[in-house]
């Protein structure tokens, strides 16, 4: 006979949820190589693949789904954290983007409307919030080409599933740049421990699930340059959003973080609930310049609002063009639309955007591979999607 007795889970959490010596233990744990078997090696208790071996591989279907689902496990019961060397080939391209984002914070600089961190002392780096966008509309073509890595939907769909929200804010740390202070990220890393309280265990053990924390390196970063501090395993202690604000467990994190030195063009990628905080800066040559990708699930809400409408219309014209000249492969063609257009139809006016088969109306997603398989002109996509977004809307 079964036992049905309630298992023992707590429903509300406080400090009282915290004990320092079950986090020690939890995070002790060390990552074992037969566990990831594509990774090119263990480092730091960190994955880290192989870039080009990826690509390699990642264009046989079956191949693809069970790298995707080693990284799944990497970010759910594992050390949280994956790195891939390499993860664009093209440093070109990266030093291309480079130079308009460093452009456009100039500009932001000049007119008075740059901002700082979340995390980190005022005046100690330069961010550019809302890079996705500001990118796309300086320059789409490049947008294009940037967006089309295909690494970068493997690794999100691997953890959000399809119809999630790329956003990206950029952050350069000058030399001399003070280290952020251990934290979780978005959603209930953005909450106070008043407001976590008001959550049962049960969101708290959702949240990590609704987003995906990635970065893009944009010029080498060894350790002295303070590239981020990780705490492998944490993201996995249920009461770690209200712990992380702790200052045993801050100190543990201090203690015990570790650090993986990147290149130009590597990726980093973890889940939002791993103990995490950006470095010092301790080189007088470097400025760690790294595209902070906040993903997000097509069941949550994203940090920033993104005009997908307007980057759409944008990058169409020219991805349209790549497509048919081949610079594009299918495959990359995907990958932009992904980064681009919002894949979730909801919510929706069902009186007037009825679906006519199936259970949902068309995405923008849907809309734009339309457009592109029946060589619409950029007027007639503009068209579709302002008459899309005029249905969004209740009466």
């Amino acid at each position: 006979m079964l036992d049905q007795t309630p298992r023992e889970f707590p429903v509300w959490l406080d400090a009282s949820s915290c004990r320092i010596e079950e986090f020690q233990t939890h995070i002790a744990r060390e990552t074992r190589p037969a566990d990831y078997p594509v990774a090119a090696e263990i480092a730091r208790n960190i994955p880290v693949y192989d870039g080009a071996r990826l690509r390699a591989q990642g264009s046989d279907g079956a191949a693809a789904r069970a790298i995707m689902a080693e990284w799944n496990r990497a970010f759910r019961d594992g050390p949280g954290i994956v790195a891939i060397r390499g993860g664009y080939a093209d440093l070109g391209l990266i030093d291309e983007v480079t130079a308009i984002l460093t452009d456009i914070i100039r500009e932001e600089a000049a007119a008075g409307t740059s901002s700082g961190d979340h995390f980190a002392v005022a005046g100690a780096n330069s961010r550019l919030w809302n890079a996705h966008e500001k990118l796309c509309m300086r320059a789409p073509a490049v947008y294009a080409r940037y967006n089309a890595n295909e690494l970068l939907r493997m690794v999100a769909e691997s953890w959000l599933g399809t119809g999630y929200q790329l956003t990206a804010q950029v952050n350069v740390v000058r030399p001399g740049g003070k280290a952020q202070t251990a934290h979780r990220d978005y959603h209930m890393g953005f909450q106070t421990v008043e407001q976590l309280a008001c959550y049962p265990a049960s969101q708290h053990q959702l949240s990590a699930s609704l987003t995906l924390q990635g970065a893009i390196a944009h010029c080498d970063m060894p350790v002295a340059s303070g590239p981020t501090k990780m705490l492998p395993y944490s993201q996995s202690y249920l009461p770690g959003y209200l712990a992380v604000h702790l200052p045993e467990f801050r100190a543990c994190f201090e203690a015990n973080y570790v650090q993986l030195p990147l290149e130009k063009g590597d990726l980093l990628f973890f889940n939002p609930a791993t103990f995490h905080a950006a470095g010092d800066n301790l080189t007088t040559d470097t400025q760690r310049f790294a595209n902070l990708l906040q993903i997000g699930s097509a069941y949550g809400r994203s940090i920033e609002i993104v005009d997908r409408t307007r980057i759409s219309k944008a990058v169409f014209g020219p991805l349209k063009a790549m497509a048919a000249a081949e610079v594009l492969s299918a495959r990359e063609v995907e990958a932009v639309i992904a980064a681009t257009a919002e894949g979730y139809p909801f919510p929706a006016n069902l009186d007037i955007d009825s679906p006519l088969g199936g259970m949902a109306p068309p995405s923008q997603q849907d809309v734009m591979r339309r457009a592109l398989a029946e060589g619409w002109d950029e007027a007639a996509f503009a068209a579709a999607l302002d008459a899309q977004a005029a249905r969004k809307r209740s009466h």
